[in-house]
């Protein structure tokens, strides 16, 4: 069984403008609907403190995004029936997806201003 996950599908972004990053509201509106109560686990990638796993086979509640005129981040929520963790993701730059060859979304990775990852993998469904 291979365990790598290609991450190379990109969410449309607004990079040169800022038209086309309020999709992003409605992937993650569609994406958190679709895959709640999934388990998933969150990853850090920095150049700076290394790789650090925050969070492992967790239930998602819903992950949130905020466009930059209200407030710019994106927040991964955790949690059955209410939000026990959460992770911030404070101006995210790219959004990029995981799919199994038959189109399950298996990852997502999302980089931010400061060049960090943050790398979040469902459990197959």
């Amino acid at each position: 069984m291979n365990n790598k996950i290609e991450i190379n599908k990109s969410v449309p972004s607004d990079s040169p403008g800022e038209r086309l990053r309020q999709r992003w509201g409605e992937f993650f509106d569609q994406f958190s609907d679709g895959n709640r109560g999934r388990h998933i686990s969150i990853e850090i990638i920095s150049a700076e403190v290394g790789d650090e796993e925050l969070i492992k086979d967790a239930p998602l509640m819903a992950i949130v995004y905020d466009r930059p005129n209200k407030g710019d981040d994106l927040v991964i929520e955790i949690g059955r029936d209410e939000v026990t963790y959460a992770h911030t993701v404070d101006s995210p730059q790219e959004v990029l997806t995981g799919q199994s060859a038959s189109g399950e979304m298996l990852a997502l990775s999302i980089s931010d201003a400061a060049g960090t990852k943050t790398l979040i993998k469902l459990q197959a469904s």
